[in-house]
């Protein structure tokens, strides 16, 4: 059985996961929140991190390694990026080959850690098994769409929660395109 594949995200009300420059200066108003909006059940119950370069750069900005105890695999052609944990592989690769790396390692249940233009490439791929989306009550006007691409999918909601912060958080189960009889 193959891994599952999660892109689990914030996304402001009109849609984008960064200002256009990648910053997500506006998401801190957050962190300062006593409810963690779900994230440390979530961690708990992934096995390993996907993500593509721009956003590794930017969690290298952060100082400490956000997650120094699973398996990340970063999407690069740049393999001579700074290492900023012995569990993590700079790879030039598909997707699909990553996923098949994590899922070799022993990883079930993936995250998609940020990256819209990855998060598209996964969908138009059918790599994409789950989208939980925390809308944050906050308008943007420009910025990186949750998906870098335009393609059209049905997905089912499996669950919606709101939280007193006026964050808005959505699962949905993505529906696989079936081949035309």
């Amino acid at each position: 059985m193959p891994p599952t594949l999660i892109y689990y995200v914030a996304a402001s009300l009109d849609g984008f996961i960064a200002r256009p420059d990648g910053s997500v200066d506006w998401l801190p108003a957050l962190a300062g929140s006593d409810d963690d909006h779900g994230y440390a059940a979530f961690y708990a119950g992934i096995d390993g991190l996907l993500m593509g370069r721009a956003t590794y750069l930017q969690c290298l900005d952060f100082g400490t390694w956000p997650y120094p105890d699973k398996p990340v695999l970063v999407l690069t052609r740049a393999n001579h990026l700074p290492r900023a944990s012995a569990q993590l592989e700079l790879r030039h690769c598909s997707p699909a080959e990553a996923l098949e790396h994590l899922h070799g390692l022993g990883c079930e249940r993936i995250w998609l850690v940020g990256g819209g233009s990855l998060a598209g490439n996964c969908l138009a791929a059918d790599l994409l098994d789950e989208v939980i989306v925390s809308i944050i009550p906050h308008l943007l006007g420009a910025g990186i769409p949750l998906f870098g691409i335009g393609l059209e999918r049905r997905l089912q909601l499996l669950e919606q929660r709101s939280f007193p912060s006026g964050i808005v958080q959505m699962r949905y189960q993505v529906l696989k395109e079936r081949p035309e009889p």
